[in-house]
């Protein structure tokens, strides 16, 4: 589970074998054995016993900005796994491997997000005609993008143009679905502009960090991208690989807004747009962890949606170590 601080003025410190936190509301004990990743998204105090203690029990600490990015994480020092698989995922970027990494990782994106628009479209009957629009457009692209061939260093801006087009065309799918207080005009970011976007950029940044943790754990380097270039401090990987799992973050949100869960009052206007405030975090937050507890068919398996991106980032080390 997440421990989430998330109480402005919160402080965290060791207690025997449990985390203790304080507020100005209540005083609680977490076992260690229960936790393992602790997320704070606001002001707050932590021990350097607590932190200690977290990287002698394998446990994550992420911390968040306002707009849900992540500024920063306490994780220990050591490799997730042999160098080798750094070696290679840098190889991999110049060759054929790199290509069709991640030309596989747009084409499984885009395949989530038209299963996620068919289910849109099954009890929407008024709306069947222009899902139906979107849904073959998003296919077409597809298409198109498994037909492509060549060098990533000269077919990415090709496959980040498919790439961009779906999800332009995917997320109108979604607008036309939306409550009408809600509609959005596309995508928008730091800050967003409507309830729709603070909600899913907030998402993405809890599901960035499961992504880098298990970057990490699987002993690939976040900073060496395949379809997002080098860039100074850039974690470039952890961006490739968040494409694999971002409907999860959408539907989760998309169902919000359909149960009518969604309030005014979780958003403070800022210049420009809004801010998820603590109120809505606290939403967002939960819903995101009952999500990630969700078992769904993996390679054959039911597997709780957090392991699968464990287990995908295994599964990418094993190929590039082949």
């Amino acid at each position: 589970m997440q421990l989430v601080i998330n109480t402005r003025g919160s402080y965290l410190k060791k207690s025997n074998n449990c985390f203790l936190v304080k507020t100005n509301e209540k005083t609680f004990e977490v076992s260690a054995d229960k936790i393992d990743t602790i997320l704070i998204t606001t002001s707050a105090t932590i021990t350097t016993d607590a932190i200690q203690f977290a990287i002698e029990n394998n446990i994550d600490i992420i911390f968040l900005d306002y707009h849900g990015n992540p500024f920063g994480r306490v994780w220990h020092s050591k490799l997730g796994s042999t160098t080798l698989i750094r070696r290679r995922q840098l190889e991999a970027a110049t060759e054929d491997t790199g290509f069709y990494l991640a030309r596989g990782w747009i084409a499984q994106k885009i395949e989530s997000q038209i299963d996620l628009v068919k289910d849109l479209k099954k009890n929407r009957p008024e709306q069947k005609d222009i899902l139906e629009q979107y849904i073959l457009r998003l296919e077409v692209l597809l298409e198109s993008l498994k037909a492509m061939k060549g060098a990533l260093d000269f077919k990415r801006g090709s496959i980040m143009g498919i790439e961009g087009m779906a999800s332009q065309a995917y997320f109108n799918a979604i607008n036309s679905i939306m409550p009408e207080t809600w509609k959005f005009k596309g995508r928008s970011r730091d800050p967003a502009r409507d309830g729709f976007n603070c909600l899913l950029n907030y998402g993405y940044g809890v599901l960035y960090s499961h992504v880098e943790r298990s970057c990490i754990i699987a002993g690939l380097d976040p900073y060496v991208g395949f379809l997002h270039t080098d860039n100074y401090n850039k974690r470039s990987f952890v961006f490739d690989l968040i494409e694999l799992f971002r409907t999860h973050i959408d539907k989760t949100v998309i169902n919000l807004f359909m149960k009518r869960q969604v309030s005014e009052k979780y958003f403070d206007p800022v210049p420009g747009g809004f801010y998820l405030n603590k109120e809505g975090k606290a939403l967002l937050i939960g819903v995101v962890n009952e999500m990630f507890d969700k078992e769904i068919d993996y390679r054959g398996r039911n597997v709780k949606i957090r392991n699968t991106i464990q287990m995908e980032c295994h599964n990418i080390a094993n190929k590039l170590i082949k």
